[in-house]
C-alpha cells in the first residue's frame, strides 16, 4: 500500500500531483472509495459534516471526493460486521484508491480492526490510502493524548503502519491549540519521530521511503536534529 498522509487533504497542485504519481494513472481513471467513519467519533463532527463531506460540498471542504474520480463510493467500516466478507472485501480490492476522512483516529483504528480492513491492508499493495486529518494519523503509532476524543481515558496508540506520528492542521487560523509551540509540546510527550504538518503539506510513505510535499510548513522532531522547511 503507498500512502498520501495529508492534514487537509488535496489541497495544492504539488500534492495532486503526487497523488497521480502514486496511482500511475490519471485520477480520471481510477474507482475510489470514501471512509468517512472517523467523523462518528469525533464530537465536532454530526450528519451534516459527514454529508458534506461525503458529498463533496461545504465552505470548509477540501478536494477529496471531488478530484474527477472515474467512480466513488461510501465504504462505512461501522457497517462491515453485519455483512458477509464476500460482499466487502471485492469492493476495496477492486479500488484504485482508499479516502479516509478525518475525525477521531482513535475511533478509525477501533473500527479498522472490528471490520477486518485493518487484517486486509497488507495484502492491498496495489492500493492508494489518503488520509486527512485522523484518517492519516490512525497509520501512525501514537497520536498523543490530547487528540484523544471517543475514549479520553484510553490508550493513544493507533495502528502503527508506519514508525512516525503526526500533528495535524499546523499553525491553522483560529485554532490556539494547533500553534507550533503546541505541536512542540506534544513532540516531547510522543517520544518517537513526529511530524507537525499544515493543510498545504503531505506525507508520502511508498516502499518504506517517506517523503514531504509541501507548499506550506512542517516540522519535524525527535530524530537526531529538529527539523524545519
Amino acid at each position: 500500500m503507498r500512502l498520501l498522509l495529508t492534514s487537509g487533504g488535496v489541497t495544492n497542485a504539488t500534492i495532486r500531483g503526487m497523488l497521480v504519481e502514486m496511482l500511475g494513472k490519471p485520477v480520471e481513471e481510477c474507482d475510489a472509495l470514501f471512509i468517512p467513519t472517523a467523523q462518528w467519533g469525533q464530537p465536532m463532527c454530526s450528519p451534516q459534516t459527514v454529508w458534506t463531506s461525503t458529498a463533496g460540498r461545504g465552505p470548509n471542504q477540501q478536494g477529496l471526493v471531488d478530484l474527477g474520480w472515474k467512480s466513488i463510493g461510501v465504504l462505512e467500516l461501522t457497517v462491515l460486521p453485519s455483512i458477509a466478507p464476500n460482499r466487502w472485501l471485492p469492493w476495496v480490492r477492486e479500488a484504485d484508491v482508499l479516502l479516509v476522512d478525518g475525525g477521531e483516529a482513535i475511533y478509525l483504528a477501533h473500527w479498522m480492526r472490528q471490520s477486518g480492513l485493518a487484517d486486509l491492508l497488507p495484502s492491498l499493495t496495489d492500493i492508494v490510502w489518503v488520509g486527512v486529518s485522523a484518517g492519516s494519523m490512525v497509520m501512525t503509532p501514537r497520536i498523543g493524548r490530547q487528540f484523544l476524543e471517543w475514549n479520553p481515558h484510553g490508550s493513544d496508540d493507533a495502528m502503527g503502519v508506519v514508525d512516525f506520528s503526526i500533528f495535524p492542521h499546523l499553525d491553522y487560523p483560529g485554532w490556539s491549540s494547533n500553534t507550533s509551540e503546541s505541536a512542540r509540546r506534544w513532540a516531547t510527550d510522543i517520544g518517537g519521530p513526529a511530524y507537525a504538518i499544515d493543510d498545504q503539506t503531505a506525507i508520502t510513505v511508498v516502499d518504506g521511503t517517506v517523503k514531504i510535499v509541501s507548499e506550506g510548513n512542517w516540522h519535524l522532531f525527535n530524530h537526531e536534529t529538529e527539523r524545519k522547511p
